[in-house]
């Protein structure tokens, strides 16, 4: 499979009008007004189709994103294409951009039958993976029972389940959900990931993953823009030498990584999105992989530095 097959699109700052997206908003429409998001959305989804991108992933908490995605799939009818979403957190912005809380995180079996229902009415049909939303190991999931019959039970529909993490321990996450089974079989099918050259503590447990046969699927590969706005400039010098901007060598690291089955942008117009292509024709060397290496913080502090990004 060639780097662009590798790829996919994530819809989280295209179905809402404000999300953590440093460098973002200069790209996104005037007055950001649902129709005008609607046509962004769908001008992004034709220009990575066009490309040759083949998964699109969004979530019930990015406003409208599924709304879009299901408008864009019927009339576009695209082929070969994998559509994954997510259940856990629910939108309550309210589509504005200053209020003090977007989404709401609830693990429990009645929101999932809920969203699940609200997912299929926009996707059905076209839904290929089913994704518990940010999964910790603080998640009542790991304790229900009844949630984890009810999950497995999707595969009965023909959707994968899958689960994506955040947070400083995403390793011991990744872990003991691989470890979660009901009647011999392994619940979970894919993962999907914080992974930058920020942050790469998840790296060990996501390779374990692949190795077991979960399709691993790589996020905030750009560290929510920070790193195509403010690289260090280590990045910035071997972006220069590859003749890339700072976001396409950082998607190149991630695509790099040889367990990391799709790599998902982020990007909010087909200007964006055509930056971060430039990734597909990179081929990093031993010594510039070994200075990525080294660019690493711990957990910790990456994750604070996150909580402390504005929602614009």
């Amino acid at each position: 499979m060639n780097a662009m097959g590798h790829l996919g699109v994530g819809l989280a700052a295209l179905g809402r009008p404000a999300y953590i997206n440093v460098g973002s908003a200069d790209e996104l429409p005037p007055g950001r007004s649902a129709e005008l998001m609607r046509e962004a959305a769908w001008s992004v989804l034709d220009a990575a189709y066009a490309a040759g991108i083949r998964w699109v992933d969004a979530a019930r908490s990015y406003g409208r994103a599924e709304e879009f995605l299901g408008g864009w799939l019927s009339a576009r009818d695209p082929e070969d294409l994998t559509v994954s979403s997510k259940w856990g957190y629910a939108y309550v912005g309210e589509w504005k951009t200053d209020v003090a809380v977007h989404e709401v995180k609830e693990h429990s079996l009645a929101r999932y039958r809920t969203q699940y229902r609200e997912t299929r009415e926009f996707l059905d049909g076209h839904l290929s993976v089913y994704q518990v939303h940010s999964l910790t190991e603080e998640s009542p999931l790991f304790h229900d029972v009844r949630l984890q019959e009810a999950l497995a039970e999707l595969n009965s529909d023909g959707v994968r389940v899958g689960f994506s993490t955040s947070g400083p321990r995403q390793s011991d996450t990744i872990r003991r959900a691989m470890a979660l089974s009901i009647s011999g079989q392994r619940l979970f099918s894919t993962v999907q990931s914080t992974w930058n050259v920020l942050e790469t503590s998840a790296e060990d447990a996501l390779r374990e993953a692949h190795d077991a046969g979960l399709h691993v699927l790589l996020k905030e590969v750009l560290a929510n823009g920070r790193l195509a706005v403010q690289p260090p400039a280590a990045l910035q010098a071997i972006a220069s030498e590859n003749d890339v901007g700072p976001d396409g060598l950082a998607l190149a690291a991630a695509l790099s990584r040889p367990w990391a089955d799709t790599v998902l942008i982020g990007a909010v117009s087909p200007a964006q999105l055509e930056s971060n292509l430039a990734a597909a024709e990179v081929s990093l060397d031993e010594g510039e992989l070994r200075v990525l290496a080294g660019l690493g913080v711990p957990p910790e502090r990456y994750w604070d530095e996150r909580s402390a990004l504005p929602w614009t």
